[in-house]
């Protein structure tokens, strides 16, 4: 009997954990995250292109899958969302794929992203606002449209 009672309590403890953690999480990435209509996913659409430090990336969307690409050893294939109301403007990607090791999927990366002047700029510092754009880190990418997009948008479902 104790035994039950102790694997029952051990059982509870783990689905309070797992429920808090989900909690958790779905705070930190935003609950009231949506799929993007075409109308939000109109300006995004495209390939843009940085090149610096000799490095350059590459980042294609096509509705609201976004393929984001170094070379072959560091490359991600995601599904977006745009949540509504922040500002500056978030894009939560959640990776579908990546160049190994493939630890990252199912991830969900934050980042923060505006268009200016025909730039894309992504940034991953999403709790600096909007000093993320001025300070540049790792994961912060000025990005040059080069390719003219279709002006038809459709939106993948999520998986």
């Amino acid at each position: 009997m104790r035994n039950r009672i102790s694997s029952a309590v051990d059982g509870l403890s783990k689905t309070v954990g797992c429920v808090a953690l989900g909690v958790a999480l779905c705070l930190q990435t935003g609950c009231t995250t949506h799929r993007p209509t075409a109308a939000q996913l109109q300006p995004l659409q495209g390939t843009w292109e940085e090149s610096k430090a000799g490095e350059k990336v590459t980042v294609t969307i096509t509705g609201n899958s976004l393929h984001f690409h170094r070379d072959s050893n560091f490359w991600f294939e995601t599904r977006f969302t745009l949540p509504a109301g922040t500002d500056p403007r978030q894009l939560h990607a959640t990776i579908k794929s990546s160049s190994p090791p493939e630890d990252s999927k199912g991830k969900v990366v934050v980042a923060l992203f505006k268009i200016e002047d025909g730039m894309l700029t992504l940034a991953a510092e999403p709790q600096n606002g909007a000093k993320a754009f001025e300070e540049p880190s790792m994961f912060h990418h000025k990005l040059r449209k080069v390719q003219s997009e279709d002006k038809s948008v459709e939106v993948s479902p999520s998986k």
